[in-house]
């Protein structure tokens, strides 16, 4: 599946969930942990985006592999408007 996400201008794209997030990581300046592993870089950014989410939403669950938690991150970033996420399906109609 094509995940496609927009932020700050820019375009993400990639064939996973985690492809997308991994290139925010290796584009984020301020990151000083970089291909570190993917709950550290997205504790670091829920925490920047607090501002933006509800406290709730900012637990990272222990029981999904890290394919589904950037999907879990990148389907949060859209609903709140810290991004815009489509999939191959949004894309091709």
């Amino acid at each position: 599946m094509l995940i496609n996400f927009c932020v700050g201008g820019k375009e993400y794209c990639g064939n996973s969930a985690l492809e997308v997030v991994r290139a925010l990581e290796r584009d984020t300046k301020h990151y000083p942990h970089r291909g570190q592993s993917l709950r550290q870089f997205l504790f670091w950014s829920l925490e920047r985006l607090g501002h933006r989410l509800p406290p709730r939403d900012l637990h990272l669950s222990d029981q999904l592999g890290d394919d589904e938690l950037a999907l879990s991150y990148l389907y949060l970033r859209d609903e709140y408007g810290a991004g815009k996420l489509s999939t191959g399906a949004d894309i091709q109609a």
